[in-house]
């Protein structure tokens, strides 16, 4: 079985690619090959040392007929431009993320007309497709039939693309289906461009020693998933058979990942808890009109009713959540975090 991933090497594409480097299988069925696709490729590393996989660097749109040389089985399409910078440069979101899926998407189809396999195709979209209209404010609590009326370029790009994935599905062009991510929190590494990235910077600079900028009020309440909940929904949708029933993926409905709900008053809070006032005490509360405007605009209460069906559930809460960073990343964390409370001894230092 071939697999590409687009954003191959971004944090979620790598987590997605171990994981199927680790289990081997697929579907039940042997990856022989793992394409990675991405702007940038490193020059060495785990994954471009394994003889199993295969980097492609450049724009996709310039990459399609390498990564179509050979037939593909499967494509976790996770590449794309970030919120805050589709926001400031409309260009750049619509050629990176709506022209770059069209582009993806047409290539599935050519390999499946010319008598190749018909592509698996898993679209990471995201909790930004919603938003509140004035004229038709959300419900208080959000579900898959909720009305998605993005505000931001970026949600109005991802749902035009989860239009497109279920067209193209109906049509039989490609097998479709879309996973909505919730804010993934906490992402190790360096700040990116997205809008929701101070959500992991407030709790991973400070584990760290460096200050960081809360651009909310503490109050905003959020939807969130932490790294290895996102990838097992991302596995888990891409692996599910078509049906009805619990564990079948029915229809092309999109499916929301589960989301942990708290407000970023309670991740600081927290924070504390865990690593002490000296450590909390190193976020700095500075609004920023923008950033408020994009992320006050996406639901936080979320009816996980359907992913629960397919298997999958929410972190239990965001203690569990920084703990897993802690347990995961103890070379980024300088802090102190004391076992838990059954004495076992914690992973962080």
């Amino acid at each position: 079985m071939r697999i590409v991933i687009t954003g191959g090497f971004g944090f979620l594409g790598r987590q997605v690619a171990g994981r199927l480097l680790e289990t081997r299988t697929f579907r039940g069925e042997p990856v022989d090959r793992l394409v990675l696709a991405d702007l940038l490729v490193p020059a060495d590393g785990p994954l471009v040392d394994d003889p199993r996989v295969d980097a492609v660097q450049g724009d996709l749109t310039d990459r399609l007929d390498e990564l179509f040389a050979e037939p593909v089985d499967a494509v976790i399409h996770l590449a794309a431009a970030v919120s805050a910078a589709c926001e400031a440069d409309f260009d750049l979101g619509m050629r990176a993320n709506l022209d770059t899926t069209r582009a993806l998407l047409e290539a599935a189809r050519a390999q499946a007309a010319a008598g190749g396999p018909t592509v698996r195709l898993v679209f990471a979209s995201s909790v930004a497709v919603y938003g509140s209209d004035p004229a038709l404010p959300l419900p208080p609590v959000v579900d898959e039939s909720t009305l998605p009326t993005p505000r931001s370029s970026y949600g109005v790009q991802k749902f035009v693309c989860e239009q497109l994935v279920a067209e193209y599905t109906r049509r039989g062009y490609v097998d479709g289906r879309v996973s909505r991510l919730m804010t993934v929190s906490v992402r190790p590494g360096k700040p990116n461009a997205a809008a929701s990235g101070f959500l992991s910077g407030i709790v991973r600079e400070p584990l760290a020693g460096l200050p960081a900028v809360c651009p909310v009020d503490p109050s905003l309440r959020v939807a969130l998933a932490s790294p290895r909940r996102t990838v097992e929904g991302i596995l888990r949708i891409a692996e599910l058979d078509r049906g009805t029933g619990p564990g079948r993926l029915d229809g092309t409905l999109p499916v929301n990942l589960p989301a942990l709900t708290v407000s970023v008053a309670e991740i600081i809070d927290t924070l504390r808890q865990l690593a002490g006032d000296a450590v909390a005490d190193l976020v700095t509360v500075a609004p920023d009109p923008a950033v408020e405007a994009i992320v006050g605009s996406w639901p936080a209460d979320f009816d996980n009713a359907r992913a629960a069906a397919l298997g999958l559930v929410p972190d239990p809460d965001f203690t569990a959540v920084v703990r897993a960073y802690v347990a995961e990343h103890a070379d980024a964390v300088t802090a102190a975090i004391p076992a838990v409370a059954d004495g076992r001894p914690d992973s962080g230092r």
